[in-house]
């Protein structure tokens, strides 16, 4: 039960960084949406070792030109630097950008 709880407590971590990066960048990157709840399909790749699903890949790569944005949040900087994101970003076919 233990592992359960941990995992629902790491999950409502992400979703809050999320939702607070969200706020900061709606308006920063010119003609994309974004909004990284929309990377909601990612979270299970994130959280875990599975694969992303196509559908991570399609609104990671939607969200491209606003990944310097998210970078610059310290909170989302390190969800994007982290392992798991590193190996969704290779399975997607994605560079890190050079901010």
């Amino acid at each position: 039960m233990k592992g359960g709880v941990a995992s629902f407590v790491a999950w409502c971590a992400v979703v809050m960084v999320v939702a607070l990066v969200a706020a900061e960048a709606q308006d920063t990157a010119a003609g994309a949406n974004c909004n990284p709840m929309e990377l909601a399909p990612c979270l299970g790749a994130i959280m875990g070792t599975d694969n992303p699903a196509p559908e991570c890949c399609q609104k990671l790569k939607e969200q491209v030109p606003c990944f310097c944005n998210y970078l610059k949040d310290p909170r989302a900087g390190q969800i994007i630097d982290s392992p798991n994101a590193k190996k969704i970003a290779a399975v997607c076919g994605l560079q890190r950008p050079s901010c």
